[in-house]
This record gives C-alpha cells, structure tokens and sequence, in this order.
C-alpha cells in the first residue's frame, strides 16, 4: 500500500503545474525563488524540492561529522595525512607524465604549476583513487532542514547548505537531467569529483577539449583546479621554486609552531572577519615569496595544514621530476 501511494504522489507530481515557490518550509522557498532567478524554470525547481528521493532522505553520517566536536579533529588528522602522503610523491610524479599534455596547456593558459595542481589532487582524492560516497544534494539538503541557525556558525551552515542546493538544482537543471537522475557523489560535506569542488564553484569548472567539465575525470579535474585557482586566487605567474626556502624543513618548523601557539595561521594575522592569529610567517623577509603563493592554495582550502602539505608534495615531486 505504501509503494503505491508513492507511485500516486509521484505521478502526482508529473502532472502538476508549477507557476510560484509556495512552499511551507521557507527555507525551500527561499532556494527555489533563488534558483528560478538564476534561469532554472519554476516546475524544475519544485519537482526537485518535492522529490522524495532528494529532500526526504537524510544523511546521519554527514551530519555527524559536521558538528564542532568533530571538526576539530580535522588539524590533527590534516597532519597525518600530510606525513603519510609524502611516501606517494613517487605516484605523484608518475602521474604528472602520464597526464603531461593536459598540464602543459593547464600551465600555459592559466600559470599555474603542475605540482601544486597534482599535489591537490593527491591530497583531495589520492590523484581519484578515493572514491566518494555521499550524495552532494542530500548532504546540503540535510543541513538546511537540521540546522536551527541560532549562532554565528549555525547561521553561516544555513547559508552554505542553501547556496550550494541552488547551484545543484541549476547544474543538473543546465544539464537536462531529472532530479532523480540528478546524483553528484561527494565527501561527507559535499564535495564533488576527484578536485573536490563544491556545488558552489562549480562555475570555475572546465572541461578539456569538451564543452562541458566532468569532475570525475581526471582531465578536466586539472583544467578546473588550474582554472580555480586561477580566477579565485589570482595565480596566474608560475612558482620560481629555487625561490622557494627548504619546505621540508619549513613544515617541520610550523607544526612545532603550532603545537606552541593555540590560535596559530601558517600566512594569517588575521581574518577577513578581524579574528587575529599567531601568524607563522608574517614579518619574516626570507618567507615573502612562501607567504605570497601558499594565501593562493589557502584560497582552495583555507586549513594551514593542507597548504603546508600541498606545498610540501609539490616541492618534493619538483625535484624528483626534475631528476629525472
């Protein structure tokens, strides 16, 4: 009986005419409104938002590690995975002969070194091999129906799951797909594809020699982090990395660094919001050229241990690429 009251809602919903974003939970109503406005087409925006499969199902496990206790882990375990993938330059510099060609355009069009690119993609997805598992809208969608936005963090969560719900609908809207064809494998806080875009920065997505990216290829996985960094962050000059001070050593001194200072930023005094910070590398001449490229990777990932890490992989996989 149950099965087939589905099939009656759902053949309900076919047939319906859209013309407005009535909706009782206003949070939807505000996702669709924004959606329409974007270019997406009312009747598109309500099916998705009324899909069963999108907005009724909710993910306990993205959920769980999203609160604050766990993320605070996410230092530490940032620094484990930095020490353990080390041991994977090898692959790295594998990796970038096999896909030379696409990081040859990569660099000429957007300036953007190869080595910072593949280190980001090691460290993202270990160059594809991990693969995700969450469903990107179902993870967003859980977020806004769970969150009561009562604090400035709350209020900020809300915010990120609505916008990145309304760049979901307007993709697979773009793309001709249903909403329940529409399934956009992620990491527990819906990051999608081997770079781990965010639905949101799916506009810095592109594809290479096709119209349209495909982030779970590795091809265009390059070209849209090259192309990201390159709008986002302003990188646009390569890294001279005889320039660079020893990184090897550089990250071994920033750990005992932070492990002294409890508000501690490898390149940040402070933030955009006026939060201060111990900072690492500010007044130190001899970091200038350090401190100027790692703000630009801060701006794909703004830990300090990940862009200690994505630097330490791409100076090691430099010179062994250029050993070679």
């Amino acid at each position: 009986m149950k099965n087939i009251l589905l099939l009656l809602l759902l053949a309900s919903m076919l047939n319906a005419k859209y013309t407005n974003c009535d909706f009782q939970n206003k949070d939807y109503e505000d996702i669709c409104n924004k959606a329409v406005k974007s270019g997406v087409s009312y009747k598109y925006a309500n099916k998705f938002l009324l899909s069963y499969f999108k907005t009724q199902k909710y993910d306990e496990i993205s959920w769980k590690y999203l609160q604050p206790r766990h993320i605070t882990n996410h230092k530490n375990n940032e620094r484990k995975a930095n020490k353990v993938l080390v041991n994977h330059v090898p692959k790295i510099v594998k990796h970038l002969k096999r896909y030379k060609e696409v990081y040859d355009y990569s660099e000429k069009t957007y300036g953007v070194n190869r080595e910072i690119i593949a280190s980001i993609l090691m460290k993202e997805t270990k160059l594809g091999k991990i693969k995700p598992t969450h469903d990107a809208f179902i993870v967003f969608n859980t977020i806004v129906v769970r969150t009561k936005a009562k604090t400035k963090r709350e209020k900020w969560l809300l915010k990120m799951g609505k916008t990145n719900m309304i760049s979901i609908i307007k993709h697979c809207y773009e793309k001709g797909v249903t909403p329940e064809q529409c399934n956009l494998p992620s990491s527990y806080a819906g990051a999608v594809g081997i770079p781990q875009f965010m639905p949101n920065s799916f506009i810095y997505t592109k594809g290479y020699k096709n119209k349209i990216a495909d982030l779970t290829k590795m091809e265009d996985a390059i070209i849209s982090a090259s192309r990201f960094l390159h709008k986002k962050a302003a990188y646009s000059k390569l890294i001279d990395w005889d320039k660079m001070p020893d990184i090897k050593k550089l990250e071994s001194d920033w750990y005992k660094y932070e492990a002294k200072h409890k508000n501690a930023s490898l390149v940040y005094a402070k933030n955009k919001h006026g939060k201060k910070y111990k900072c690492f590398s500010c007044d130190k001449e001899d970091l200038a050229y350090f401190k100027e490229y790692t703000k630009k990777i801060m701006r794909y990932n703004n830990s300090s241990n990940y862009a200690i890490g994505v630097m330490r992989l791409a100076y090691d996989s430099h010179i062994q690429l250029n050993k070679l």
